[in-house]
C-alpha cells in the first residue's frame, strides 16, 4: 500500500482517497453515537468530534492515513469527567488538553511516547474494553450503566435474571450480527458490519413498532452552541483533568499512528506534527461542544485497506459526516440507544486481544498487562497506567541489575558463582549467599559480571578477608573484564564503558584466562583438565542440542586442511562449529603426491567420496615453521621431520610471483607459505576423485592464508596467486 505523495494528484483521490473516504465515514457514523453514549455526553457531541477529527486533524496531523474522532480509549476517563465538572465545563478541560497537546508537539517530546510499554498500552486498550463491556451490557439488557466498573460486576447477575424488554432483543440482535458479520460472503461484507448491524435493527425496531430510548438530536444542528465553561473553583481538580486526558489522547494517538505506520510502505508518520494536530482538533471540538479526539486505530486500519493514498480521505470522511448529520438527522434519531450498546459491547470485547496476551506472555509481561488492566478496571484509566509504568520501572530494575548468585559443592572445596550486573541492590542476596559457606572451606569465587559497584565490590572484598582470617581460603576467577582486581589493586573500572572487552574463554588461549596460582584438585591434566571442567560447566549444556542431532552421523561441508601449528583455530578463523569441518591438520598443511601418502589419499576417498563435502580449504599461515625448515633447513636431531619436508619440496621450486592484497610480503618465510597453499591445491587436483568432482561443479577449491599477527584471513578463491583479505572477496559477490 502506498502513502501519501506531496505533490497533490486530483485523479489519485477520485480512485483512491474518495471510495475509502465513504467506507471509513460509514463505519464512523455509529461508532461516534455509541462512544458519546457510553460517556454519557450529549450524542451530537461524538459527531461534532467526528467532523473535527477528520477535517482538523486529518489536514493539519503529521500521519497521512491516520483517522481521527472519539475514541473508546477515552471513554472512561470522559464519563468520570462529565459527572464531576458538567459537561460545559468538560469542553474547557478538552480546549485546554488541545492546548496541551500543541505545547507538547511544539517541544519535540512526541517520541517519547514510544517508551511507554506495549504490555501497558495493550492492558490499558483490554481494561478498557472490560469496563465499557460492563456498562454496556446493563443497557444491552435493558438496565442502565452503574456509576464504577465494580458496581456493574455487582449489579451483573440481578440484571441478567431480570425482566428482559424489547431493547434486549435489540442488543443482544445487534451483537449476534455482528458476531455473524465476519463469516458471511466478502460481497456482503463490502458494507461494514458496524453500519450493516445498526440499519438492520433500527429497521426491524422502527417496522415493528417497538418502543424504546432512542437517539435524541437537537432540533437544527447546524445551530448548536455548546460555549466551554471554566469552574468556579477546583482548580486543581480541574488541572488533573486536563493533563490526564491531554496525556492519554496524545499517548492513543501516537501509538496509532504508528501502527499505522506498519500497514503501509509509505512515508512514515511526523509524531510532532501528529500531536500538533490533534492538540488543535481538540480545541476545536471542545470549543463546538464535541468530545475528545484521539487518532483511532479502526477507522486508520479500515482507511488503509479501503485504499486511501493521501490525507483526502481523512478530511472528506469528516466532511461526509457532516452533510449526512445535517441533511438526515431523523434518520439517526430512529436508532436503538440499545443497538449503539451492542455496538459498544462488541467494540470493547474486541479490546480484549487474545494475540496480545500471547505476545506480552512470550515477552514475559503478563504480568505487567494484567496489573494495567486490573488497574483500569478497578480505580480508573490514568491510575492504571501510572500502575503499569511503575511495575514496568521496577521490572526494569530488577531485569538491569539482575544478578545470578549461588554457591556449590565441588568435591570437598566449594564454588561461588556470581553472574550479572553486581550492585549494592544485590548485596542482601550476596550476603546470604556467602554465608552458607562453612567456615574454613577452600572456595572458588567465580565471577562473570557485567558491572560491579563499590558496595559489591566491599561486600566481596570483606567476605575474602574474614574467611581468610578463619581459616579459609578463597582463589578469585574473574572470566571477563577485572572488575574485582582492578578494585583490589586500587584502580577500580568506573562504568562499563570504560571496561575492556575480553575474549570468551572458548575462544581465548588458556594463559589468558587460567591463573597460575589456581591449581585444579586431584590436577593431572593441568590446563587440559582445568578447560574439559570449564567445558562441561558451562558450555556442554548449550551444545548439547546441536551435539544429540549430529550424534547419528556427519556431513561436514569442507575439509579443511591446515597446519598443526598450535596458533591456527580452524573454527576460530571461520565461524564454524561441531558437523561444518572435516579437519586434517600436519606439518606445513601438506598435501603430498597422489599415493605418495596413504594417509591423504584415504582422507580424500573418505571426504569427497562417501562424505561428499562440497569445498575443500588448503590453510597456511604466516611464520610458519615448517617453511622456515624448508627454507633454512630442518633442527638438527629431526630426521622424521626432514624426510616429511621432502613432500613440501615442489612449493619451494614454484617460480611464480604469489602477492597477498596486491603486495609481495617482505618475509621469504611467508612467500614460501603463500606458494605452498597454491602447489598442495595442484596436488589435490591430481587426485582423479577431486576433478572429477570439480569439473561437475560438485566441488569447489580454496586457498586461505591466516596472517596470525594481523589476524587477517586472505583467499585464492580461483586459485590464482593473488591473495585477497577476505572483506574484499566477500564484498565482490565471490
Amino acid at each position: 500500500m502506498l502513502a501519501t505523495s506531496k505533490k497533490f494528484q486530483p485523479r489519485a483521490v477520485l480512485r483512491h482517497d474518495l471510495p475509502a473516504s465513504l467506507v471509513v465515514f460509514l463505519v464512523a457514523v455509529p461508532l461516534s453515537l455509541g462512544i458519546a453514549l457510553a460517556s454519557g455526553a450529549p450524542i451530537v457531541a461524538g459527531l461534532i468530534a467526528a467532523v473535527v477529527g477528520g477535517v482538523v486533524a486529518g489536514a493539519l496531523g503529521g500521519s497521512a492515513l491516520q483517522v481521527s474522532g472519539p475514541a473508546a480509549g477515552l471513554t472512561v476517563i470522559m464519563a468520570e469527567t462529565i459527572a464531576t465538572f458538567g459537561w460545559a465545563t468538560t469542553c474547557a478541560i478538552t480546549v485546554a488538553a488541545g492546548g496541551l497537546q500543541i505545547l507538547l508537539g511544539l517541544s519535540r517530546i512526541a517520541r517519547a511516547a514510544l517508551a511507554i510499554s506495549p504490555a501497558i498500552v495493550h492492558g490499558m486498550l483490554a481494561g478498557i474494553g472490560v469496563t465499557i463491556v460492563l456498562g454496556q451490557l446493563h443497557v444491552v439488557l435493558g438496565g442502565s450503566a452503574q456509576s464504577s466498573a465494580l458496581a456493574n460486576i455487582a449489579e451483573l447477575p440481578a440484571q441478567i435474571v431480570g425482566h428482559h424488554d424489547t431493547a434486549a432483543l435489540i442488543g443482544v440482535l445487534t451483537i449476534g450480527i455482528l458476531l455473524l458479520w465476519p463469516r458471511l460472503p466478502e460481497s456482503v461484507r463490502k458494507i461494514p458490519g458496524p453500519l450493516a448491524a445498526i440499519a438492520v435493527v433500527t429497521v426491524l425496531s422502527v417496522t415493528t413498532g417497538m418502543t424504546l430510548p432512542r437517539v435524541e438530536l437537537p432540533g437544527d444542528l447546524l445551530s448548536i452552541r455548546f460555549a466551554p465553561q471554566l469552574p468556579d473553583g477546583g482548580w486543581g481538580a480541574f488541572a488533573v483533568a486536563v493533563v490526564t486526558i491531554a496525556l492519554i489522547a496524545s499517548v492513543e494517538s501516537l501509538l496509532s499512528a504508528v501502527a499505522v505506520d506498519k500497514m503501509h510502505t509509505g512515508p512514515r508518520s511526523n509524531l510532532d506534527r501528529e500531536l500538533i494536530g490533534q492538540g488543535a482538533a481538540n480545541m476545536t471540538s471542545g470549543a463546538l461542544g464535541g468530545l475528545p479526539v484521539t487518532g483511532v486505530i479502526v477507522r486508520s486500519s479500515t482507511n488503509v485497506a479501503a485504499g486511501a493514498r493521501t490525507r483526502v480521505s481523512a478530511i472528506l470522511h469528516g466532511v461526509w459526516i457532516l452533510v449526512f448529520v445535517a441533511a438526515f438527522a431523523g434518520l439517526i434519531q430512529n436508532i436503538p440507544l440499545a443497538a449503539l450498546a451492542g455496538l459498544l459491547v462488541h467494540v470493547g470485547a474486541k479490546l480484549v486481544n487474545p494475540g496480545h496476551m500471547k505476545m506480552v506472555l512470550k515477552h514475559g509481561d503478563l504480568g505487567l498487562y494484567l496489573v494495567t488492566l486490573a488497574g483500569v478496571v478497578v480505580f480508573d484509566l490514568l491510575t492504571g497506567v501510572l500502575l503499569g509504568i511503575a511495575l514496568s520501572v521496577l521490572l526494569m530494575l530488577r531485569r538491569t541489575v539482575w544478578s545470578g548468585i549461588h554457591a556449590e559443592r565441588d568435591g570437598d572445596e566449594w564454588r561461588v558463582v556470581v553472574e550479572g550486573v553486581l550492585t549494592f541492590l544485590s548485596v542482601p542476596r550476596l550476603s546470604r549467599v556467602l554465608a552458607t559457606v562453612p567456615n574454613g572451606a577452600k572456595v572458588t569465587l567465580e565471577l562473570v559480571v557485567d558491572y560491579l559497584d563499590h558496595a559489591a565490590f566491599e561486600s566481596l572484598s570483606n567476605w575474602q578477608q574474614g574467611h581468610e582470617r578463619a581459616g579459609g581460603e578463597v582463589l578469585v576467577d574473574e572470566i571477563g573484564h577485572p572488575w574485582f582486581a582492578n578494585g583490589k589493586s586500587g584502580d577500580p573500572t568506573l562504568s562499563r564503558t570504560a571496561a575492556v572487552r575480553s575474549v570468551p574463554r572458548f575462544l581465548a588461549p588458556w594463559s589468558d584466562w587460567q591463573a597460575k596460582d589456581v591449581e585444579v584438585p586431584g590436577q593431572r591434566g593441568g590446563p587440559t583438565l582445568r578447560g574439559a571442567t570449564e567445558f562441561q560447566r558451562r558450555t556442554a549444556a548449550l551444545m548439547q542440542p546441536a551435539l544429540s542431532k549430529l550424534a547419528g552421523g556427519q556431513s561436514p561441508h569442507t575439509l579443511f586442511i591446515t597446519c598443526g601449528d598450535a596458533r591456527i583455530v580452524p573454527n576460530m578463523i571461520t565461524t564454524s562449529g561441531p558437523g561444518d569441518l572435516f579437519t586434517v591438520r600436519n606439518i606445513g598443511n601438506l598435501v603430498p603426491a597422489r599415493q605418495a601418502d596413504p594417509s591423504m589419499g584415504a582422507t580424500v576417498e573418505f571426504a569427497v567420496g562417501v562424505l561428499k563435502v562440497r569445498e575443500i580449504v588448503v590453510c597456511g599461515h604466516s611464520g610458519c615453521g615448517a617453511m622456515q625448515a624448508l627454507a633454512t633447513g630442518a633442527p638438527d636431531g629431526t630426521p622424521m621431520l626432514t624426510s616429511w619436508l621432502r613432500h613440501a619440496e615442489p612449493s619451494a621450486k614454484r617460480e611464480v610471483s604469489v602477492t597477498l592484497d596486491g603486495e609481495r610480503p617482505d618475509a621469504e618465510v611467508n612467500r614460501l607459505a603463500l606458494q605452498n597453499v597454491l602447489q598442495q591445491l595442484d596436488h589435490l587436483r591430481d587426485y582423479p576423485l577431486i576433478a572429477e568432482a570439480e569439473a561437475r561443479g560438485d566441488l569447489h577449491l580454496t586457498g586461505m592464508y591466516f596472517d596470525v599477527g594481523a589476524a587477517q584471513v586472505y583467499l585464492s578463491d580461483d586459485g590464482g596467486p593473488s591473495f585477497s583479505p577476505v572483506g574484499a572477496v566477500a564484498a565482490s559477490g565471490s
